[in-house]
């Protein structure tokens, strides 16, 4: 805790002020002109000119000093004082504690003249050094500090990642979204959707004096900004919208959203971290619409895969009965293969005989030719030789030779006394002497007789 002093003797404050400072604010300004950076510039402003008064017990030497009548801008810090209570009241309030992920922007309503050091690219109000009346450039990061709360006001900003939901929960780190319900939205056709949603932000530390500057609070920014971006962009994308639609292509959606609202909190110097629809509650009406098409999708599905198991039962038996009859298949399979080996080896052996009678055929019809053609040409010299009527005499006594047939009777009776029966007498004669004469020997007695 510290003590927060009122003195009730001592000069009136200067025009302007409303707590008073030993010497003002004159040594910020010469630090100021030796270029100090804001850090030494906070510690002076922070820092306690109590040991010149030993904490207001000697209130003369705090009249010496050029102490003023009313609010005291250096509190006291925790310990036992002897004040008198006619010149002297205090009331205690806690110290400023900044914890790690949080830094402190200071709005201050004491100092120097503001003087604006956004630069003119910045539109949103203004920040100033330390140690002037206005914001403060630079913020005070975690520790605790002795500051009076009437002459500055600190503004705690997480610099963390920053949960924000939409939704019946409460973050209890920072309950900076205790008001944040969860967004009701009405698609085309009219379906009334409750969404659940989470944002994720983050503040750098070294612009979260420009945040609260635009702002005011981080209260402000999630009650107003967020609210706002967030809660009209998912109303809007789900009035254009089918119901269908967005449940099919609710992850598009979450990307559309996480990049309109990064476009927005970009203007406020803040970091979007991530957007996610944590739940959507559906319409009973959808519910059952969306119940009843995923059974029949499910059966229909259902119905396939038995298709698909009938058909591969039937492969399967297929493939059992084939295996079951490979053996008679292979059987089967060489009486095939000798049958068509013996008609192969009929074929051969048809087209070996046929060429061997065609062979045969003209090696017998050469030999015919060619006796014929000896036959022709002795009977030509027989009947030069003999004539024509002894010539056909001989060639039939020939040919009767050959068969070895017997044409003369064991008694012959001749009459009469013409030549050709005596001629026909002879050649019974002839051929009466049995087959052993050779057809040369009698056609040579035939000639001499």
């Amino acid at each position: 805790m510290i003590g927060i002093v009122t003195t009730y003797e001592g000069p009136p404050l200067p025009p302007g002020s409303i707590a008073g400072r030993l010497g003002g604010f004159s040594d910020i300004e010469e630090l100021e002109k030796t270029g100090v950076d804001n850090s030494h510039l906070i510690e002076a402003v922070l820092g306690s000119k109590n040991e010149l008064h030993n904490n207001y017990q000697d209130f003369q030497a705090f009249l010496d000093n050029g102490g003023r009548i009313g609010l005291q801008h250096d509190p006291l810090l925790y310990g036992a004082y002897n004040l008198n209570p006619f010149l002297v009241s205090v009331d205690r309030v806690p110290m400023l504690v900044i914890e790690q992920g949080e830094v402190a922007v200071i709005k201050s309503y004491v100092g120097l003249v503001s003087e604006d050091t956004s630069g003119s690219e910045f539109k949103f109000g203004t920040l100033v050094k330390p140690g002037h009346r206005g914001i403060w450039e630079e913020p005070i990061r975690t520790g605790k500090y002795p500051i009076n709360p009437h002459c500055y006001r600190a503004e705690i900003v997480p610099t963390c990642i920053l949960t924000l939901n939409w939704a019946e929960a409460v973050s209890e780190a920072h309950k900076l979204d205790q008001h944040l319900k969860s967004i009701i939205a009405k698609s085309r056709e009219g379906f009334i959707f409750t969404i659940d949603l989470q944002v994720q932000i983050h503040v750098a530390d070294t612009q979260a004096p420009k945040v609260i500057s635009i702002v005011g609070t981080m209260r402000n920014l999630v009650n107003e900004v967020l609210q706002a971006a967030v809660g009209n962009h998912f109303r809007d994308k789900m009035q254009s919208m089918p119901a269908i639609k967005f449940i099919e292509t609710r992850q598009l959606v979450q990307e559309e959203a996480f990049l309109h609202i990064e476009g927005k909190l970009r203007d406020y110097k803040i970091e979007t971290k991530g957007v996610y629809i944590q739940d959507v509650i559906l319409p009973e009406a959808l519910v059952n619409v969306l119940t009843d098409r995923e059974i029949a999708n499910q059966e229909k599905a259902t119905y396939k895969m038995q298709q698909e198991a009938q058909e591969q039962r039937i492969l399967t038996e297929k493939s059992r009965g084939t295996a079951d009859m490979q053996a008679e298949l292979a059987k089967s399979q060489v009486g095939i293969d000798i049958k068509t080996n013996n008609a192969e080896a009929r074929e051969a052996e048809g087209r070996g005989e046929a060429s061997y009678v065609e062979q045969t055929g003209k090696a017998q019809g050469a030999q015919v030719e060619a006796v014929g053609m000896a036959r022709a040409k002795a009977y030509e010299a027989q009947v030069r030789a003999l004539g024509q009527t002894q010539t056909a005499v001989v060639n039939v006594v020939a040919a009767l030779a050959e068969k070895n047939m017997k044409i003369v009777p064991e008694v012959l009776v001749a009459g009469g006394g013409n030549g050709v029966e005596g001629l026909a007498a002879t050649l019974m004669k002839y051929f009466s002497s049995g087959p052993t004469a050779s057809v040369e020997e009698k056609t040579k007695q035939l000639k001499e007789d």
